[in-house]
């Protein structure tokens, strides 16, 4: 697969909101690493800077000590500041271009994408890798319109200039398909932390 290699495959999106009564997103977190997961995108939109700032630091320590990737979705500022491997965009992010030139060459660039065409845009302004979606029906991703299914996702993967990760209502049971598809990976929200067991639930998708 073109582009620069990633070296993980299993990529939680956090959603505090997701979470089972009583579990801290941080335990949440720490259990999916344990499970296998080997990155973690910090998403949590309505938190303010006051807030996500500790949270990124000890998200920060918990993915260091598992060795795991750590992507703070659109701030570029928090991932700077927390030693971040990178940052994910979306739609309303600023542009590719101007988050390379303020990231440098180093850090990684995930861009979320929901059209074979958007990939290629996204390779060409700079970016190391992509979500697509929503592949299967999911409650997180019902804006962005009807499930793409796993015909999309292949013709999205076919020579696709950046290693794509599947993204939206992803089973351990239909992993094998989308691998198969040509994805590089799986992106996870509440598959992993609404388990009453995260660890588990992580494992059941780094064993495919």
């Amino acid at each position: 697969m073109p582009g620069r290699a990633l070296d993980f495959s299993l990529y939680l999106i956090t959603d505090r909101h997701a979470l089972p009564p009583g579990r801290s997103l941080e335990d949440a977190v720490r259990a999916a690493c344990q499970g296998g997961v080997d990155a973690v995108q910090l998403r949590e939109k309505d938190l303010p800077a006051r807030a996500l700032y500790p949270l990124a630091c000890r998200l920060r320590e918990l993915t260091a000590h598992w060795g795991a990737r750590l992507f703070v979705n659109d701030r570029i500022d928090l991932a700077l500041a927390v030693d971040a491997d990178g940052v994910h965009l979306g739609g309303h992010s600023l542009p590719i271009a101007v988050a390379r030139r303020l990231l440098g060459p180093e850090r990684l660039i995930g861009v979320s994408t929901h059209h074979r065409d958007e990939i290629a845009a996204a390779a060409q302004a700079g970016a190391d890798f992509v979500t697509f979606g929503p592949v299967f029906p999911t409650p997180s991703k019902a804006a962005f319109g009807p499930p793409q299914g796993l015909e999309a996702l292949r013709d999205a993967c076919r020579d696709a200039p950046l290693p794509v990760f599947a993204l939206g209502g992803i089973t351990a049971e239909a992993t094998p398909q989308v691998l198969a598809a040509g994805a590089q990976g799986v992106a996870l929200i509440r598959a992993v932390l609404a388990a009453a067991d995260s660890t588990c639930a992580a494992r059941r998708f780094a064993r495919q």
